[in-house]
């Protein structure tokens, strides 16, 4: 039995495998699938895998929706909808939670789009080759097509150059 843990074998000087959650839990909140995916190459068998998992949410130390308040929390004054739940759905978040926290994002992703894109630019493009680079900014952060058109103001229209021969 390994001294660090009372219900997980482990080799002598090896962290347990409740130790190893909860040095990477103390660092931050993992949802359930991630921290299984990071234990997973020092369990000894699934059982233990699980008997950790299951302890560690039992006394309260992870939790999937305080792992997805801290990750919006981050992330949505600088990402969009798409990316945010990109991101989330990568760290193994159930579909549920997902449409909540795209219902969540979209009421305020205009005003998010804004900030980011003020941010950044600051003043209408001086061209359609300006304002084309300035809606791909805003679609690689994840904000959707529809709400940059509208957050980019339309290309500021040079001044006609007069005429000579008039």
């Amino acid at each position: 039995m390994c001294p660090m843990s009372r219900s997980t074998i482990c080799e002598p000087g090896a962290l347990s495998l409740r130790a190893r959650a909860l040095r990477w839990l103390a660092r931050r909140e993992y949802t359930r699938a991630e921290l299984a995916q990071r234990l997973a190459p020092y369990a000894p068998d699934a059982a233990a895998l699980d008997a950790v998992l299951q302890e560690c949410a039992a006394r309260g130390w992870l939790d999937e929706q305080r792992a997805v308040e801290g990750h919006l929390r981050r992330r949505a004054a600088r990402f969009g909808a798409r990316r945010i739940q990109a991101e989330l759905g990568a760290r193994g978040v159930d579909p549920d939670t997902l449409r909540q926290v795209q219902q969540r994002l979209q009421a305020s992703e205009v005003e998010r789009a804004q900030a980011v894109w003020q941010q950044r630019f600051g003043r209408a493009p001086a061209d359609a080759r300006e304002r084309a680079r300035q809606l791909r900014f805003l679609a690689a952060r994840g904000f959707a097509a529809d709400v940059a058109q509208r957050v980019v103001p339309r290309a500021i229209a040079a001044p006609a150059a007069p005429d000579e021969d008039a």
